[in-house]
């Protein structure tokens, strides 16, 4: 299942400002190596997991990382990437891991009401059958935490407390359809204007004075792929 058009190949954010830039690169010095992040495992709580993808174009080190996953106790792998999918390799390799293609678009802008449906149609069969499932899209930066933040809304966690677990876990987050997946989650609860209206308001703040600086982030990790 495909949702929106093929776009990069990356997680990508669109912000032009160079004042934006500034406060972001300040905000990120903690992170001294975002290329470390790319393909590391990492835990949300006992059903979730963020990470990007598996290095399958070296396929002894994405052997390596699958079964490490495995060990990691992950029985569910759900793809977001719209430009690729690792349906195949799974197969072949972990058979007995179910994998779930959710691909979609990393384009900046927004994401459908449809892709974050899916998501949580599959997030809720793992937690009823006690799997641990991990989300992920190329970088694991912007797709796949956004993904996640909507699964851990749906599981009752409050809307700021959600983005700080991601954050905590995975620090090169930059979790940016983070305003889509709140607009779902609000619309699908029928949550009254106002209340809807101050969380996303507290979710866009949340964004804007936790930044990552995204442009550094995605470079250093392009540059570790060669």
């Amino acid at each position: 299942m495909f949702f929106g058009s093929i776009l990069p190949l990356v997680d990508v954010v669109h912000i032009s400002s160079d004042s934006v830039r500034f406060t972001i690169m300040k905000t990120t010095q903690n992170i001294s190596d975002p290329a470390a992040w790319h393909r590391h495992l990492c835990h949300i709580n006992d059903w979730l997991a963020v990470c990007g993808d598996l290095d399958t174009t070296r396929p002894e080190i994405g052997k390596a990382q699958l079964q490490a996953w495995i060990d990691e106790g992950i029985t569910d792998i759900i793809d977001l990437r719209g430009e690729w999918s690792d349906e195949n390799f799974v197969a072949r390799y972990a058979p007995e891991i179910n994998y779930h293609y959710l691909g979609t678009h990393d384009d900046g802008g927004s994401q459908e009401d449809e892709w974050f449906e899916a998501g949580l149609n599959v997030i809720r069969t793992v937690q009823d059958l006690g799997g641990k499932a991990v989300v992920h899209c190329h970088m694991g930066v912007n797709r796949a935490p956004s993904m996640a933040y909507r699964m851990l809304l749906d599981a009752g966690h409050d809307h700021i407390e959600a983005l700080e677990l991601i954050r905590d876990a995975r620090p090169i987050a930059g979790i940016i359809y983070a305003p889509a997946a709140i607009s779902h989650h609000l619309r699908s609860n029928d949550v009254d204007g106002l209340t809807a209206t101050e969380r996303k308001v507290q979710v866009r703040n949340w964004l804007n004075n936790n930044p990552v600086d995204l442009y550094w982030v995605i470079s250093r990790i392009r540059q570790s792929e060669g």
